[in-house]
This record gives structure tokens, sequence and C-alpha cells, in this order.
């Protein structure tokens, strides 16, 4: 599960088996996790955030877009080959 990014108390990742996926990321606080979809950065699914955190992490990924989806295909297309 690499780590692509960290902001404040939010950890971004994404896992290695899910190539067959659209690019997106998971963000971690404490026990809350949601699963953002990184081209439209729709909430894919929630657990335990709130709207304030939902917006701010939101804000935080749209912040990072290009790197984030960088980091999505250079990890995916390495593992391809």
């Amino acid at each position: 599960m690499p780590t692509v990014l960290r902001s404040g108390p939010y950890r971004v990742y994404f896992h290695s088996h899910e190539l067959n996926e659209l690019p997106h990321v998971h963000v971690d606080r404490d026990d809350q996790s949601a699963k953002f979809w990184l081209e439209s950065m729709r909430l894919a699914r929630n657990r335990g955030f709130g709207a304030v955190d939902l917006r701010r992490i939101r804000s935080i990924l749209w912040a990072h877009q290009a790197q984030l989806l960088e980091a999505w295909h250079g990890y995916f297309e390495s593992q391809a080959g």
C-alpha cells in the first residue's frame, strides 16, 4: 500500500492490487477512511469522516491531483511490465 501523500493528519495511498480499477486513492485518519476517484474527485466510499473533513480532503486532493495521477500511473505501469 504505497503512501503517496501525507497532509496534516491524513494519509493518502492506494492498494497495490487495484490495477483494474480507475485511478483512485484511499485517505485514512485514525479509524476513518474514504476513497476518492482521482479524475473526478468524486467520493466513492466514506467510513466515518464528517462533511468538514471530506471537503478538506477533497481540497487537498485537488491541489495534488497531477502528482497523485502521476504516482498512480507510474506505479501500475511499472507493475504491468
